[in-house]
């Protein structure tokens, strides 16, 4: 992972197409989309290569290797004891949500939410024909965690499926195992289906324990459901494959009648990047984690330095950060002005929630200089809100 770190913006705008590097205007710096600007593992590209090179691009009817192979890595790195006969395939995580909910909820429900949360969690409940119970996440003084009395109260008002972000995008927080405990035990009381995106888990910071729900949930008697994928720990966002784990014996009944296009939809070349991922890109995964935590420091003392109005809730996993801009006064979506003035590209807060008013993502997967960049554009120009006789830096 060399190449990106010279010219950073310029460099990869040259060469990649995706909508983070197409979307905005040449000037603008793009820290919006959850995609990495830095390159895949050697490892996974080795493996897309050989999958060409054999021509072996066809349909696939289940995860085949890549079960094994996401079960070694739940066991090795949580200590997770996944049977391989519990993981099914879907093109992506937001796929393996959408198609659990029509099996668990065929004519339509009650689906909790815990906003702020990723957006497309309101629109995935509503493709699938039910309705969004938002149980908002408890913040006091920027931290954050699980409503249970909320939960509780929306559980025995009918609520039969709670579809739970952990880890929490866009907060970057890991829940607490005592909390995990505590839904786990109101979701076995209540008879509620846990459905429980779990796609930033691999890039849990170090010193920072991780819980898949499931691991604590079927000895509690709860039912669950695990989505998740390579995509977002070794930056595979477009390959489309992910798995669906069932975390008990009653959601692997229920999940073993998928249709069977849900497999084959998903693309072989995911499945082995997937495979390489989980198997043997390990440590590439370990020094991306590395990057990140250190742009998270460097993000920290940039903002106190040069933007002490911003509040920042540091994520304990993920890549993703939460900026609160209110101190700033640049109204409910900062984003908009924040690109428009400081030619910089933020996730709109609004999207997560209206507890979004005020906020945006940024996205810390990149280089530091792209990362201080960011930050001398916008104390450029916002110059109240920085401390006095900061000198800035502008491209």
């Amino acid at each position: 992972m060399a190449s990106d770190e010279q010219d950073p913006v310029g460099t990869l705008r040259g060469v990649r197409t995706s909508i983070k590097w197409t979307r905005y205007a040449p000037d603008v710096l793009p820290l919006f989309v959850a995609e990495m600007d830095h390159e895949v593992a050697p490892e996974i590209r080795q493996a897309l290569i050989e999958r060409v090179q054999q021509s072996d691009l066809g349909y696939l009817d289940g995860p085949g290797p890549l079960a094994p192979a996401f079960a070694g890595f739940a066991r090795d790195r949580w200590g997770w004891d996944v049977d391989p006969a519990r993981v099914y395939l879907a093109t992506d995580v937001s796929v393996g949500i959408v198609e659990t909910l029509r099996l668990a909820l065929p004519d339509g429900g009650r689906v909790a939410i815990t906003p702020p949360v990723y957006p497309p969690f309101f629109e995935l409940v509503e493709e699938a024909r039910c309705q969004v119970e938002e149980v908002p996440l408890r913040e006091q003084w920027g931290v954050y965690r699980l409503d249970l009395d909320g939960l509780e109260r929306a559980f025995a008002d009918g609520v039969r499926v709670f579809l739970l972000c952990n880890p929490h995008n866009p907060i970057g927080l890991v829940h607490d195992r005592a909390d995990l405990t505590a839904l786990a035990e109101l979701a076995a009381r209540y008879d509620v289906l846990v459905i429980s995106d779990e796609i930033h888990a691999p890039l849990t910071h170090p010193g920072v324990q991780f819980t898949p729900f499931a691991m604590i949930a079927e000895p509690l008697g709860a039912r669950s459901v695990c989505v998740t994928s390579a995509s977002k720990g070794w930056n595979l966002a477009g390959v489309k494959c992910s798995v669906i784990v069932a975390g008990d014996a009653r959601t692997a009944a229920l999940l073993d009648t998928l249709w069977e296009e849900v497999a084959c939809r998903t693309s072989i070349l995911g499945l082995h990047a997937n495979l390489a991922a989980f198997s043997l890109a390990v440590s590439w995964l370990d020094d991306v984690i590395d990057r990140i935590v250190a742009n998270d420091r460097l993000l920290a003392k940039l903002l106190a330095e040069h933007l002490p109005g911003v509040v920042y809730s540091r994520p304990r996993a993920g890549y993703l950060a939460w900026l609160d801009f209110r101190g700033l006064g640049l109204g409910d979506d900062p984003a908009v002005p924040l690109r428009e003035h400081a030619f910089v590209a933020l996730n709109s807060g609004l999207p997560f929630g209206a507890e979004g008013k005020g906020f945006a993502r940024i996205n810390l997967a990149c280089s530091p200089e792209t990362l201080r960049e960011a930050v001398f554009r916008i104390a450029a120009a916002y110059p109240s809100s920085a401390q006095e006789g900061v000198v800035w830096h502008v491209a």
